[in-house]
């Protein structure tokens, strides 16, 4: 049986958009992992900001 590299998968980190735009203080950040090879292109997820207590669009940071 072949040995499965872990270099596909990678940790990401999703930053709230709408936050740095209205200027409250704090950052809504999220963890996660992605696979590179399924997806290559920024992850974008709606995911929930204590800060505005809403639901807004996380996308990956660099």
């Amino acid at each position: 049986m072949a040995k499965k590299s872990k270099d596909a998968r990678v940790q990401v980190i999703l930053e709230c958009t709408e936050q740095k735009a209205t200027g409250v203080p704090g950052i809504s950040r999220y963890i996660t992992t992605k696979n590179k090879k399924n997806t290559p292109e920024r992850l974008e997820r709606k995911k929930y900001n204590p800060y505005l207590h809403k639901v807004t669009l996380h996308r990956e940071i660099k």
